[in-house]
């Protein structure tokens, strides 16, 4: 965890290094007393990937540092899959059902996150469904 500092966490610059992250946080209201952001590091092993997901009212910005993710969603008739690497930026809106995904046998994606709550908010989803909150047709 950063250093205790006595000052109100809105008159300074904080710095958080490497070896202070609090699991893979490095920015929020518990470490540097945000407001608004939640920034972290994210590594996702190889030929593995997250259950689906949205983030809320919160957007999400992802750089990709290293690896290529897969980003799956729903567009509203058939699942889209984009994938990206090293350098690109990936902007998932509030409340868009989601997935990451490492297909690489060998290689972790390693990705930053930003987030527009000061702290990380994931809501599991049982599978992808149409945007818009539109929960899957489930009648026979």
């Amino acid at each position: 965890m950063p250093t205790p500092d006595t000052t109100s966490p809105n008159d300074r610059v904080h710095l958080v290094r490497a070896g202070e992250l609090s699991g893979t946080t490095a920015l929020s209201g518990g470490t540097t007393g945000s407001k608004r952001l939640w920034m972290g590091l994210v590594e996702t092993p190889p030929l593995s990937a997250t259950g689906n997901h949205h983030h809320g009212d919160s957007e999400a910005g992802i750089y990709v540092v290293s690896g290529h993710p897969v980003f799956v969603h729903h567009d509203g008739t058939r699942e889209v899959r984009t994938a990206a690497g090293p350098g690109d930026f990936v902007l998932v809106p509030p409340h868009v059902p989601h997935r990451e995904e490492n297909p690489s046998p060998d290689e972790p994606v390693v990705v930053v996150i930003a987030r527009t709550t000061q702290e990380p908010i994931t809501v599991p989803v049982p599978e992808l469904y149409r945007m818009g909150g539109t929960e899957p047709d489930t009648t026979p």
